[in-house]
């Protein structure tokens, strides 16, 4: 029972890690912002943010593979595949700000343009949005809601 109270905290905290860091560059993405020191400090955040989305996998592995359901249970379960297609899709999408900020970064001094600002953002709230079927796809799995 302890492993899979740690198992569960360390899984947790992964996703408010994500959580925090998406959120960071949300806030920091805006044209009005943006300046070298913006462009330089997005590019750390977006390293931190892909960090701690491999620990949410992690983390979440480690569950299915130790956790008291066990691996079989949980690769049967229709919710567990939704919460790491979501998942996928979001990684997916994060790449197009990961390559802006690259780019940006490589072109500084020169600030990228108002217009492009607003479009990485736009990308990046589109990522926090779906973000939210994760958690609730994990609520319902947990409660066993729709599993086999």
């Amino acid at each position: 029972m302890l492993l899979e109270s740690l198992l569960a905290y360390l899984h947790l905290s992964a996703l408010l890690a994500v959580v925090v860091f998406i959120s960071s560059q949300a806030a920091l993405c805006r044209p009005e912002w943006i300046n070298a020191a913006a462009v330089k400090r997005l590019q750390r955040l977006d390293l931190i943010y892909l960090i701690a989305a491999m620990a949410l996998l992690a983390t979440g592995l480690a569950r299915a593979w130790w956790g008291i359901k066990g691996n079989g249970w949980y690769w049967s379960q229709p919710l567990l595949h939704i919460k790491l297609t979501a998942y996928l899709v979001i990684g997916g999408l994060s790449l197009i700000p990961t390559l802006a900020f690259r780019r940006w970064a490589r072109a500084l001094p020169t600030l990228p343009e108002p217009a492009e600002v607003r479009r990485v953002r736009r990308w990046i709230m589109i990522e926090a949005h779906l973000l939210m079927l994760v958690p609730i796809a994990a609520v319902l799995l947990a409660r066993g809601v729709g599993t086999r």
